[in-house]
């Protein structure tokens, strides 16, 4: 009997942690790199954005950060929300044809952006990530904008963040560019997106070190390895049972 007893609880836990060490692989990051935050907007609109920063090395910081706007799908304006130890600077390319704006031609889009660390101490550090929120539009009619990005850290090292998306069911590149997919604007006439207003509220773009949607996926994954482990246990107290209430063996 305790042979079994033993046998049923290694299986048991054999089995629980099998099913967590497939839900936490299941749920592990790709190896980290720039992103766009959300990864999806509307053509024609505005959109709220924040470029995710994560730190990779493990003694330098990161101390300038360059996103270049692709050039196929020119956006007319962009303005910054400030990060606190860091300076911005925007930069414009003239376009030609102009880009029509609420009936009004204009002559140049943006063509950089470049965000600056004041010291290594106000870079981001080991460990950790930044976000460097804008408002831009009016997002441009095609199905995605691909941002080339260069990360620079205070020991020289630069990483470039240039490479293309990968093809669908193809592997995704060393060095992915951050991606913006962009959708049509909505068919029953409602506006895709206003015009920004004066300034970018806080609350409404991710704040430094948080995520986006990170916390409820942990949640999710949380809460089924939880709902795995009780049926597995409650398995285990069934067995006890039939096992309590069993006949003795002859």
């Amino acid at each position: 009997m305790t042979r079994l007893r033993r046998s049923v609880t290694a299986a048991a836990v054999l089995t629980l942690g099998a099913v967590v060490g497939a839900v936490l692989g299941f749920a592990a990051p790709a190896a980290a790199h720039i992103t766009v935050n959300p990864n999806e907007a509307n053509q024609g609109g505005y959109a709220r954005l924040a470029f995710r920063v994560p730190n990779e090395s493990d003694e330098a910081a990161t101390t300038k950060v360059e996103v270049f706007f692709p050039e196929d799908a020119p956006v007319a304006s962009v303005t910054t929300m400030p990060v606190p130890g860091w300076t911005v600077a925007v930069e414009k390319r003239a376009v030609n044809p102009p880009l029509e704006v609420h009936g009004s031609q204009v002559t140049e889009a943006v063509a950089k952006i470049t965000w600056t660390a004041s010291s290594d101490d106000t870079g981001v550090k080991p460990g950790e990530f930044q976000e460097f929120p804008v408002s831009a539009g009016p997002l441009p009619e095609v199905d995605q904008m691909v941002f080339r990005a260069l990360q620079t850290y205070s020991d020289g090292n630069v990483v470039r963040w240039i490479d293309p998306p990968a093809a669908a069911g193809g592997e995704e590149p060393a060095s992915p560019a951050p991606v913006l997919r962009l959708a049509a604007a909505p068919a029953d006439g409602a506006p895709a997106g206003g015009a920004p207003s004066a300034g970018v509220s806080a609350a409404a773009v991710p704040a430094s070190g948080t995520s986006d949607g990170g916390g409820s996926n942990a949640w999710g994954i949380a809460g089924l390895v939880a709902g795995l482990a009780g049926l597995v246990l409650g398995g285990l107290a069934y067995a006890r049972t039939r096992r309590v209430g069993a006949p003795p063996a002859a």
